[in-house]
């Protein structure tokens, strides 16, 4: 059965024409640079630490850098030495940080999974599942599920991005599939975003928590309806709107002239 994530409703529902490139033609222009791979790489130590506390996180980090490097050059993407070493740099300091952050921040708690799978009936259509992957799934002493979101970053997030619709119906829907998949009471989940920061000179892993009430979610399920509507429909008009932010890698290609 065909599924949408996350990314993919963000995709369409920034540029309906840059969905049918990415997910229909399967054509891609960006593969990979060294955000990303930092991004992956201290994902990684997250993932490992919860699961096992002894590991040797600088370890992990740096092996991972080692193969995403490796991946990046064989997809022809240049990587700058100089900068690649500033990452590693940032990313052996921001290891010492994760785990008392974590435990800082909830108290006693059971780990519950780590990059938990959901492929789940996505309610509003019947043709489609909802698919996505929770980093990390907690439960605290209160009978309460805490799904956690890593996202790296620089110096942090400001107000406008912490509470972006388009940021944080991403944990709004994680909560309704992940309530839905186990069969458990919403307001017994809690959904949290954790920064971690490279640049940052203090709070270098930031947890906070988004509210993903039954308001949030009639919402995002309208928005995801709305994109598998039309998706099914192939209506893949271009939004001009979207086209000179700059990120858009379509954009002035042959795939996308204005």
């Amino acid at each position: 059965m065909p599924h949408i994530s996350f990314s993919e409703l963000v995709t369409w529902n920034e540029c309906p024409h840059k969905h049918k490139l990415k997910y229909v033609e399967k054509v891609h222009k960006f593969f990979g640079n060294e955000f990303t791979a930092f991004g992956t790489s201290i994902h990684n130590v997250c993932e490992d630490v919860l699961l096992d506390e002894t590991v040797d996180m600088k370890k992990v980090f740096l092996e991972s850098m080692d193969k995403e490097a490796n991946s990046l050059k064989r997809k022809g993407v240049s990587v700058d030495e100089k900068f690649w070493s500033e990452l590693k740099e940032q990313g052996i300091k921001l290891t010492d940080y994760i785990l008392p952050a974590v435990k800082n921040y909830f108290g006693s708690y059971e780990v519950i999974s780590t990059e938990e799978k959901i492929l789940e009936p996505s309610l509003v259509d019947d043709d489609y599942d909802f698919k996505g992957f929770i980093d990390l799934v907690v439960k605290t002493d209160d009978g309460k599920y805490h799904i956690i979101d890593w996202k790296s970053c620089s110096w942090g997030w400001d107000l406008k991005k912490k509470t972006d619709p388009m940021v944080t119906y991403q944990l709004t829907l994680y909560k309704y599939y992940f309530a839905l998949k186990h069969d458990i009471d919403p307001k017994m989940i809690e959904t949290h975003f954790a920064l971690l920061k490279r640049t940052a000179k203090e709070n270098n892993v930031e947890i906070f928590r988004v509210t993903s009430g039954p308001r949030k979610t009639k919402n995002v399920l309208t928005l995801l309806e709305k994109a598998i509507y039309n998706i099914k429909a192939e209506t893949r008009f271009k939004n001009r709107l979207s086209c000179n932010n700059g990120k858009c890698e379509f954009h002035n290609t042959e795939y996308c002239t204005r």
